[in-house]
């Protein structure tokens, strides 16, 4: 697919094709990786969330809508909605996760009718909008950015965790049968949550984002990662002093469960070869799906997009 290099003034391609994506590897990382989040994964199963289920007496396809509120770490309240089937006693569960500009309502076009599916926001963004956090991307961020331990996506990170603890809380009954969905931001932020936490089955990671730092540093991209690529002109590779340990490529080497990525072959915002490098470096039993463009509207996408929610539902079928 061509897209016009006038509008974004450079090749949003990056020289990749296909061949090229399917060769990115990894980057390396500190030997601590694996330790720094299981520590954290640990740490955060102490908090209890405490979730709060309010009806708001709407519902859609066969759902009940709700208003849930659950309690994240560094005394972070979350907002989400639940949609809770009417008629049915759920079989699964799923949580579903947003892009960098958080989101203002359920996906209420999924079809998992036997489901509950959570929408949290997380923290920041959407319905979480708080302080001090920006709802900027471009701020975001960058928003304790120079303090590993602290880095606003690690707390992001613990929202899904949370959000997990949060379900079984609710319904514990559906132990073994939740399933995660992340696309851009959220599929970043998926790919640093899934090693850690067993609690979740399967998942589907679309254009995820936070791929191959070094590289992503490297080639030229709009959104919050041209905002971190401005933060490394000024600061150097002092920031991978927090970035190593936040690379979804990196992360992606230990996840266990089944993945389903839906990739684009040229993205402005989520350089593919940041995409690719997260899939090639999955170990686990995985399935791709190719996207003609990410963050970019082109023709064919409707029908594309249908085509890859047909394979969704059909890869979760066995939750």
């Amino acid at each position: 697919m061509n897209i016009s290099l006038d509008e974004f003034g450079f090749e949003v391609s990056h020289g990749y094709n296909l061949e090229k994506l399917r060769a990115v590897d990894s980057p390396d990382c500190f030997d601590d990786f694996a330790r720094f989040w299981q520590a954290a994964f640990e740490e955060c199963r102490k908090s209890a969330p405490l979730p709060e289920l309010r009806c708001t007496g709407g519902s859609h396809k066969g759902w009940k809508v709700f208003d849930l509120s659950y309690q994240s770490t560094n005394e972070v309240k979350i907002q989400a909605w639940a949609l809770i089937p009417e008629k049915k006693v759920p079989k699964r569960a799923f949580v579903i996760t947003h892009g960098y500009g958080g989101r203002e309502c359920p996906d209420y076009h999924l079809s998992f009718q036997d489901s509950v599916l959570i929408f949290p926001c997380l923290r920041g963004l959407g319905k979480s909008r708080m302080k001090p956090f920006s709802d900027d991307p471009n701020w975001h961020v960058l928003h304790n950015i120079d303090n590993r331990d602290h880095y606003i996506l690690r707390g992001c990170v613990e929202d899904v965790w949370q959000c997990v603890h949060s379900i079984l809380q609710l319904f514990p009954y559906l132990e073994s049968h939740i399933g995660y969905l992340g696309e851009s931001f959220g599929g970043g932020i998926g790919a640093l949550a899934l090693p850690w936490d067993n609690r979740i089955q399967l998942a589907h990671l679309c254009v995820p984002t936070f791929g191959n730092h070094p590289l992503r540093n490297a080639l030229p991209c709009t959104g919050s990662g041209q905002s971190i690529q401005n933060h490394y002109k000024k600061v150097g590779d002092l920031i991978y002093k927090t970035l190593s340990y936040y690379d979804a490529a990196v992360a992606a080497k230990y996840i266990k469960i089944p993945v389903h990525c839906g990739l684009a072959l040229v993205d402005p915002a989520v350089p593919s070869p940041g995409q690719f490098s997260i899939y090639n470096a999955l170990s686990c039993h995985k399935k791709e799906f190719l996207l003609d463009a990410g963050h970019y509207p082109y023709f064919g996408e409707a029908g594309q997009r249908k085509l890859m929610h047909q394979d969704i539902e059909y890869f979760f079928k066995d939750l």
